[in-house]
């Protein structure tokens, strides 16, 4: 089974029916998993045949919002999810800051090769020194992050505003790579912090899994762990052997 995961933050004006449309054709391929729209854009998590997938993804590139969204692959002997669900929502990864806008402009991202060089030397191109934050939950950081990470030990994401309010000197200064299981937690924990005054900040673009992908996990320990029922994924992108 193929597995993807992908979002993009674009305007959404006419959820309703593109759930109803893109249940549709899920179903038709025989898709598993879930897809979130809000007005801010789309979240979703798939598996099914590797043909069915990328049927899916045509048909999905076909609207003008969605087209050339990159998604990260995996692979499993059969569908890590149980049902399909398309859902509306008010945010597709909520924070509860209405003034984050992620559609009206991304923050500066960092690929993964940029990401891994700037950990080997311990500083970006510009001499800064570099941290690694964690924006996801405490449970999925005890599964594996980068070394040395920043780690707030926030319970739900909706935490993060607080957490920064708390700890922004922490971070004062420093070149900051803020990243996920996917992307979408960092880049708008990477907008927020922009707002709150700090100047060098990045996303880890694509997220751990893309990181994985690109470098073979370099700086990582552990597992990252993903919201279906394999549980967590190593630097190849499959299971843990235990």
């Amino acid at each position: 089974m193929l597995n993807i995961a992908g979002y993009r933050f674009v305007t959404i004006d006419d959820a309703p029916e593109l759930r109803d449309r893109l249940h549709g054709q899920a179903r038709h391929h025989a898709l598993l998993g879930t897809v979130l729209l809000a007005q801010e854009g789309i979240n979703f998590f798939l598996a099914g045949a590797a043909d069915s997938v990328r049927a899916f993804l045509d048909e999905l590139g076909a609207d003008p919002r969605f087209t050339g969204l990159e998604v990260k692959e995996s692979w499993s002997a059969k569908a890590p999810f149980r049902k399909l669900l398309v859902k509306v929502k008010r945010e597709i990864i909520r924070m509860n800051h209405p003034a984050i806008q992620p559609a009206s402009g991304r923050a500066p991202a960092v690929d993964a090769t940029t990401a891994k060089r700037w950990l080997d030397q311990g500083h970006d191109d510009d001499g800064r020194e570099v941290v690694t934050l964690d924006t996801r939950n405490a449970f999925e950081v005890d599964h594996g992050t980068f070394e040395g990470a920043i780690d707030w030990r926030i319970d739900k994401f909706s935490e993060f505003p607080q957490a920064l309010d708390a700890h922004k000197a922490q971070l004062e200064g420093k070149t900051i790579i803020s990243f996920c299981t996917g992307g979408i937690r960092c880049e708008k924990a990477a907008i927020y912090m922009r707002e709150a005054g700090l100047d060098h900040v990045w996303q880890l673009d694509g997220g751990i899994l893309k990181y994985f992908e690109e470098t073979g996990g370099a700086h990582f320990k552990g597992n990252c762990f993903v919201f279906d029922e394999r549980r967590a994924l190593d630097a190849d992108l499959a299971p843990p052997a235990n």
